[in-house]
């Protein structure tokens, strides 16, 4: 049985999964599950989907006729929804900032009304 906890930590490392998540005993590199959930997203599978996003994107451009950028859509992650508060909560609190520059600091960029300077 401990062979088999072993083999399979071994495992879940090589491809970037907290042994946490697993639910093997005697792992506890992350404070709880939440944290390893997170750090899961940020370290394995958020670079995965951009590198798969990036070679999608160059593989079709050709047919548009034009350079195309696939990004994911991480406000869509339950995982990160804690991360995502924390940012709109300073954000929004950062009174020396305009709407603007809270827009882009968020991620959304300029209002369509704003102009670029």
């Amino acid at each position: 049985m401990e062979a088999k906890a072993i083999a399979a930590r071994e495992i879940a490392l090589a491809f970037g999964v907290p042994p946490l998540l697993l639910g093997l005993s005697g792992d506890n590199t992350h404070a709880n599950y939440a944290e390893a959930n997170r750090a899961f997203y940020r370290q394995t599978v958020i670079p995965l989907v951009r590198r798969t996003a990036e070679a999608l994107a160059h593989w079709l451009s050709p047919a548009f006729g034009e350079t195309l950028r696939l990004d994911p859509d991480l406000d869509a992650i339950e995982a990160l929804a804690d991360e995502r508060e924390s940012l709109w909560r300073r954000v929004s609190g950062a009174a020396f900032l305009s709407d603007d520059e809270k827009r882009e600091a968020v991620g959304y960029g300029r209002g369509p009304s704003s102009p670029r300077t």
